[in-house]
């Protein structure tokens, strides 16, 4: 390492303004610190600021010791630099665990294992509470259908004797001219709410549907049949809402 150049003490070169000779020398020497004081005072100190400027122009001369002792430390340098290295390349290890990251991550699991054990009881929660609700809907309009068809059943039952009166006036032939296109309408009208009559001459007898009050037996039937239909029942889809009065023979 070379040895940096103090600066030269402004006191050895010389009190007077006008030692620019010593000054030069000093220069050449060692380098002084110099200080520029540009502010225009007036003519009486333009001898001392021509003093100055010799100073300067000796002080900022380059010292030729300097220059050649720098330019060793950079050849140095320079020198290290291009020198190739030698011997196998090092390459950084992966930085092992240490045993006290060990203890520091298991709260971490322990409170994810915890997180998920939630997770999935929140799941299932949803999927009941989804298979509850789906339940429900379909309860619900079941419910509503039953109560739609019941208070329509409960209306159209009161209109069966009405019809009951139509069917024995057709029969005996008085359901003519405007009075048997209301009667018609009506039937039609009826039958839009799922009213439908059965019970006809000549049909197997069926418990379930009709009410026999009259029996007797015949050789022109092979089973249970009905013979005469006093009055015909009626059904609101597959619900019975009256059954049929008929009379039923029986085989001989």
């Amino acid at each position: 390492m070379t040895e940096k150049p103090r600066a030269a003490d402004p006191g050895s070169t010389g009190s007077a303004p006008g030692g620019s000779a010593t000054a030069g020398k000093g220069a050449g020497e060692e380098p002084r610190v110099v200080i520029r004081d540009k502010r225009k005072i007036g003519k009486t100190t333009e001898q001392a600021a021509t003093d100055t400027s010799a100073a300067d122009a000796a002080a900022d001369a380059p010292a030729e010791g300097l220059v050649e002792e720098t330019e060793v430390v950079v050849d140095e340098i320079e020198g290290e630099a291009d020198a190739p290295v030698s011997g196998p390349p090092v390459v950084d290890a992966p930085a092992q665990p240490s045993e006290e990251a060990a203890p520091a991550n298991a709260p971490l699991g322990a409170e994810l294992e915890s997180l998920r054990a939630e997770l999935d009881e929140r799941t299932r929660d949803v999927q009941r509470v989804s298979a509850e609700y789906a339940n429900y809907r379909k309860r619900v309009d079941r419910d509503r259908s039953l109560v739609q068809e019941q208070a329509t059943g409960t209306v159209l039952t009161a209109l069966l004797p009405i019809l009951d009166d139509l069917d024995r006036a057709r029969e005996h032939g008085d359901l003519v001219g405007p009075f048997g296109s209301v009667a018609d309408q009506l039937t039609a009208a009826l039958g839009k709410f799922g009213l439908t009559a059965f019970g006809e001459q000549g049909d197997p007898f069926d418990p379930t549907r009709h009410e026999a009050v009259a029996h007797q037996t015949s050789a022109d039937v092979t089973e249970p049949t009905c013979v005469q239909v006093m009055r015909r029942g009626y059904q609101l889809g597959e619900r019975l809402l009256r059954p049929a009065l008929v009379a039923v023979a029986d085989p001989e």
